[in-house]
């Protein structure tokens, strides 16, 4: 099957004679922008100046062509620059930890927001405006800049990460995988194989964009090229879980727009869509290897509806034979969804390659810093953490790259 048939995003299409629409409001994770807390992230990481820079570009802007290379070109620029702070590269621009995440989800939020709303002289059709937009999401995110070195010898690895959630329960969350993308993109490492090189990228918390097509788009054209991947976000405290069975099932907690949906995960040709997908990584190596301080299971546990049954049963060894996915190993949200998506993607492509996904432990702060309401946006504790993870799922990589 080839990538084409795979894909199904719902993409906009530029209508030349549809009429020129006026600026969009914002969007819920647009309007938590001027809150307190990320504007200290951002004041304090000095990415507050991203959204203004890009503002006063648009301001010049006299045709859709130029606003569409501004676009990609800011959207990779703050990607970038997110990429090198978390790296030790260049200035660190403020007194946060480089290895944190937050600021380029906060600096993109600013961007999109003021996009959202640009009215231009020359004017923008609804679909040119979405296509800016999706433009900027996907330029800022690293999803259409992974290249690999050419040449031999050595292996090819995918990593993707998420943005921060659950922001209305703690604006000030971090999100580890995200942090992890940042920090092992376009970097070496060492495997008792041999050498290894670190592709990366990043998705949203939003189940329109997965819906959409995100995921196959970004993912599509790279897997074939690649050695080994994993998707990863934010899992359980304390642990370290390889999700053995992943479902096709969205269980309703709600995205970072406050959207719910309960449905069968939506994809292409859903006559052919299995229930569940299995884990590829090898997970029996990284189990055993000596990765870091937090314990790594391979997690097996599924809720399923049994074939001819009505009500859901947990097993603890993954689901029987006809039965109807309610949670993979990765839950019922969209880092069960991420995981679902793409090893459905390699499946679909024929590919035989290592692939599936790991969950982080949650990241805390420390102890005495756990009142959303009153605690500080970081502590010492809080980047340790964050370090920690980032380090152990580097090895795992490693490990799997290896095996």
């Amino acid at each position: 099957m080839t990538f084409g048939a795979v894909l199904a995003p719902v993409q906009a299409q530029a209508q030349p004679h549809a009429p020129a629409t006026t600026g969009a409001p914002p969007t819920v994770e647009e309007q938590r922008l001027d809150g307190a807390v990320p504007q200290e992230i951002l004041r304090r990481s000095g990415f507050d100046d991203a959204a203004p820079r890009f503002t006063r570009a648009l301001a010049d802007v006299r045709s859709y062509r130029q606003a569409d290379r501004l676009v990609e070109r800011e959207g990779a620029r703050l990607w970038r620059r997110a990429v090198d702070r978390a790296q030790g590269r260049g200035p660190a621009g403020g007194d946060l930890s480089r290895d944190d995440d937050r600021p380029l989800y906060w600096a993109r939020l600013g961007m999109t927001r003021e996009l959202r709303g640009w009215e231009p002289e020359f004017g923008l059709t609804e679909a040119r405006r979405a296509a800016l937009l999706d433009r900027l999401e996907r330029s800022s995110r690293g999803q259409d800049s992974i290249t690999y070195p050419s040449g031999t010898g050595f292996k090819r690895i995918l990593v993707t990460g998420f943005d921060p959630f659950t922001l209305d329960r703690d604006i000030r969350i971090s999100n580890p995988s995200g942090a992890t993308a940042l920090a092992l993109d376009g970097t070496w490492i060492r495997t008792a194989d041999g050498p290894a090189w670190i592709e990366t990228a990043m998705f949203p918390v939003r189940y329109g964009d997965f819906a959409a097509g995100t995921v196959e788009r970004a993912l599509g054209p790279v897997l074939p090229q690649v050695d080994l991947f994993t998707t990863v976000s934010q899992g359980r405290v304390g642990r370290i879980d390889v999700e053995h069975f992943n479902g096709a099932w969205r269980g309703g907690f709600p995205d970072n727009e406050n959207v719910s949906r309960t449905e069968t995960v939506p994809v292409s040709d859903p006559a052919s869509q299995p229930q569940w997908t299995t884990t590829t990584l090898p997970y029996k190596a990284i189990v055993a290897a000596n990765t870091g301080p937090y314990p790594v299971y391979d997690h097996t546990s599924v809720t399923e509806i049994p074939a001819g049954g009505t009500d859901p049963v947990v097993r603890d060894d993954g689901p029987t034979a006809g039965s109807t996915a309610r949670e993979g190993g990765g839950g019922d949200y969209l880092s069960n969804e991420i995981a679902y998506r793409a090893t459905l993607l390699r499946d679909r492509l024929g590919l035989t390659i290592p692939g599936g996904h790991v969950h982080t432990p949650v990241l805390q702060f420390g102890a005495g810093n756990t009142d959303p309401a009153t605690g500080s946006v970081t502590d010492p504790e809080f980047v340790r953490n964050r370090l920690a993870i980032i380090a152990q799922i580097r090895e795992i990589v490693g490990v799997a790259a290896a095996s």
